[in-house]
């Protein structure tokens, strides 16, 4: 029997995330991933990610000093970022430079230390790629910062108020780690060659670059903009579904209840206040396009997602469609690296079976 895309095939056993789709549960090493979301920072939580539990206030110290001290980009990393032509995507040339991080101090056995240097560097790498895309001065790390805010303010080069940067590190926790998806089994075949920890995340940057995965909320905002008010949008709703068009925002391949993560974000939106307009919309699409899609569709259960509400944590900070992905990426550092480590906990390469379904012996004829 063959299980095309390995769908319910079990290929390892890991004590770092659970994803429950009947249950709606999101789950981190024990704790519930939307309680961590709204009550912990970014670091806190790479931190239980990476060594199982969550630090004490010495160790939420060192994390964080760690991530900070290893911020730094050698020099050829900088010259590399410029020589790259602009027209390139983005996520390409995130994964061209992170590929060039390959030096010897990524070695086998892969290492929690090894793991910081990836996840404190990957925002610097993302945020100079995108100001040169746009022509504008790359700008050096503050070293006063945490992670998330230093990510926003290297990219636009100004200070953020306290909602808006716990609105987006809400959602970079929610995305840190998400179970054996097509990124992160990439990350632990490569690994499982006792290959080094960089070429197992560059493999996943590749994974993640393709829209099937990585996706984008971009989508969703189109959506609601479309929509553009709560008087237009059942009939917007019932004409897509009537077109037997999918509602971007709603439906995944593993949840049967309301994506937890989108759970969260929702609560964390309402702490934003800005634009109010526009997050009232998204609430009243939401409970609507729920209620419509068991219309049309009973029985399957196709509820919020995740990208949902990342629009709106996304449209609150404005931040570019072209960096939806890229910032996936840079809060999905921390569970591939954890990944790369606990496969090499107990390696065994990844050699899966092909069913043949060529031809059999065929004659050669004489060149005679």
């Amino acid at each position: 029997m063959i299980s095309k895309g390995l769908k319910n095939v079990v290929a390892a056993e890991t004590a770092i995330s659970l994803v429950d789709g009947e249950k709606g549960r999101l789950i981190y090493r024990g704790y519930n991933a939307k309680e961590l979301a709204l009550q912990y920072s970014f670091e806190e939580i790479a931190y239980l990610i990476w060594y199982g539990f969550l630090p004490n206030d010495h160790e939420k110290q060192m994390i964080s000093e760690s991530l900070k001290n290893n911020r730094e980009l050698p020099s050829y990393v900088y010259q590399l970022i410029q020589t790259l032509p602009c027209d390139m995507e983005i996520m390409s040339q995130i994964r061209t430079v992170v590929s060039a991080l390959g030096t010897k101090e990524f070695g086998w056995k892969p290492t929690v230390e090894q793991a910081i240097r990836l996840t404190a560097v990957i925002p610097v790498i993302t945020a100079a790629i995108y100001r040169k895309v746009n022509g504008e001065k790359i700008i050096l790390p503050n070293r006063e910062l945490g992670h998330v805010e230093n990510y926003l303010y290297m990219l636009t080069g100004k200070r953020h108020s306290f909602a808006l940067i716990r609105a987006l590190e809400g959602y970079m926790i929610l995305t840190m780690e998400h179970g054996m998806n097509a990124s992160t089994f990439t990350s632990r075949v490569v690994s499982s060659t006792e290959s080094d920890m960089v070429s197992a995340v560059t493999g996943a940057i590749g994974a993640m670059k393709g829209p099937l995965h990585g996706g984008a909320p971009t989508g969703v905002i189109d959506m609601l903009n479309e929509i553009s008010n709560k008087e237009d949008a059942e009939i917007w709703i019932r004409q897509k579904l009537e077109r037997k068009e999918n509602l971007m925002g709603f439906g995944h391949r593993v949840y049967r209840t309301r994506d937890p993560r989108a759970e969260a974000l929702s609560e964390i939106t309402k702490q934003i206040g800005a634009d109010d307009e526009w997050l009232e919309l998204a609430y009243y699409v939401e409970k609507l396009a729920v209620q419509l899609l068991e219309e049309y569709k009973p029985g399957r259960r196709i509820n919020t997602n995740v990208e949902f509400y990342a629009a709106a944590v996304m449209k609150a900070i404005d931040m570019s469609p072209s960096l939806f992905t890229p910032t996936f990426t840079v809060s999905r550092m921390v569970g591939w690296t954890a990944h790369v480590i606990e496969q090499s906990l107990d390696n065994t390469i990844f050699r899966p079976e092909a069913k043949y379904i060529g031809k059999q012996t065929v004659e050669l004829q004489s060149l005679v």
